[in-house]
Formats: C-alpha cells, structure tokens, sequence
C-alpha cells in the first residue's frame, strides 16, 4: 500500500475559479516528489489540501489507511500528528530560542498544561538535541529565532517538523527566499533525511534545476491539473514547455555541484 494515494482531488473557488482539479498521485515510502509548475497552477493548494488547511471540494486523501478528507476535527488532529509541514515564511515563533520552536512540533503529545507551561520529556529533549545536530545547528540551540539567518530558519523548520517523527512531509517552497548555494544545502538535507528515515515528502518547488538534481520524482502542474508525472530524466524541453509555455530551455544549464557538507548524526527511522 502507498504511503499516500490521492485520488480525483479537486478544489474549486467558483466556476471560474478552478484551483484544482481531479488530482490523482500515489505516493511511496521514503519517495521524495517535487511539484513544479507556474505561479498560480495549485501546488501551494494540493500542499494545503492534502493535510485540510485548505478543505477540498471533492476526492479522496488516504493516508495510512483513513481517508483525511472525511474526517472530523478531533480524528483530523491526530492525523496531523503524523504530517510534518515545513513553510516557506519558516513560521517560527520569533521571540523563542532554537529549542523551543522545535519542541513546539510536540505540542499534539503533550498535555496543554504541561505545554502552556514549555514542560517537555526529557526523551523529547535529547530528540530535539539529536534533530539540531542532524541539521547542523547545535550551536545554536539557545539563540532566539529572530536572530538566524534564513537558512537557519529553514533548519529549525526542517527540525521542527521531524520532531513530530511523522510518515509524511509537506514542504511548501523551502527554497524561495534563500541564495542559490543555501538552496542547494537545504534541498540536499531534505533528500538525505528522506532517503536516511524512508520518509515520503511533497516538494512545492520553482526551481527546476534543483527540483531534477534532488527529488525522485516530479509532477507537474498546469491550471490546477497534473499534465507531467516522471523521473527528473524524463523532464525534457518537450515537457517543460508543455508545463510552463514556449522558452528556451535549452539555456538553462545547472549550476555546478558544491562540496557536500558534514552535519553529523544520522538519526534511526521513526518507529
């Protein structure tokens, strides 16, 4: 069984507004999918349909074995448990340190008391330290989020999310407002975590090179519905030009690959 299978999704606004449309995709264990397409094509809603912060119009989203579109508030939550959600504004509570925005991802298993008051198991600590190590931020731990650069930021989003130890990522642009070089590093983490934990993740990505060099799978969306589904191999000018319009692809060389860089522990899979 995959470990995500959407089937005819579909989510529109009005007549005229047709965010999504019949959206059908399986996605696999430790499967890292990119979505690429032009501004406005629904990758940002597919990303937000998936976990309900944006409530379909019709389809189905099974994850393990229950179908999120039918559930109720309570059921939907312990869901959300296990769907870690990485943004592209990072969405972290500035005036808090490193550590506090990660242990913030296990706020859904601590009782609202105990987390009112930032109370958290000394085995949900030692993970945090663990995660903030992984991804290269151990020496920041008690530096307030306000004071990161922006691919620090994505860091402790990325770390945020795995502290909730989930089967499923969502990541909506991670890449956006970083430079070319951080990009390729947070790209890289994602793909190594994934591949390390047989973690599923959708990508909402722009960038097309990184989305070829990173993901093993890329889906493209055009008004809302999927018109490419392949390998990065298969991405040909053909395909491109299919997603976004007429262009010279031909042009749009990568850019060489730099030194990988050693964040350190390799964490065991979530059990």
């Amino acid at each position: 069984m995959s470990a995500l299978s959407i089937k005819g999704l579909t989510k529109h606004y009005s007549a005229d507004d047709k965010a999504l449309t019949n959206v059908t995709l399986n996605v696999e264990a430790g499967e890292v999918i990119g979505l690429i397409g032009p501004s406005g094509a629904g990758k940002s809603t597919l990303i937000r349909c998936i976990n309900r912060l944006t409530e379909p119009t019709s389809g189905e989203v099974n994850f393990q074995g229950v179908n999120l579109v039918g559930l109720n508030r309570s059921s939907l939550k312990q869901s959300r448990r296990q769907i870690g959600m990485i943004f592209q504004e990072y969405a972290l509570i500035e005036r808090l340190t490193v550590m506090e925005n990660v242990l913030s991802g296990r706020l859904g298993y601590v009782p609202f008391l105990r987390s009112l008051m930032r109370r958290f198991p000394g085995s949900d600590i030692q993970r945090a330290y663990a995660l903030l190590d992984r991804v290269g931020l151990s020496e920041h731990v008690n530096k307030r989020a306000d004071a990161l650069s922006g691919g620090q930021r994505q860091r402790v989003g990325i770390a945020r999310a795995l502290s909730q130890q989930p089967s499923l990522l969502l990541i909506d642009e991670p890449t956006a407002a970083l430079d070319p070089k951080t990009a390729r590093q947070i790209m890289r983490l994602i793909s190594d975590i994934c591949q390390e934990q047989q973690l599923p993740a959708i990508i909402n990505i722009h960038d097309v090179n990184l989305a070829k060099r990173f993901v093993d799978r890329i889906v493209g969306l055009k008004a809302g519905e999927v018109v490419f589904d392949g390998t990065p191999e298969q991405l040909n000018e053909d395909q491109l030009t299919r997603i976004y319009g007429e262009e010279d692809w031909s042009s749009d060389e990568a850019a060489p690959e730099p030194p990988t860089p050693n964040f350190g522990l390799v964490l065991e899979p979530a059990v």
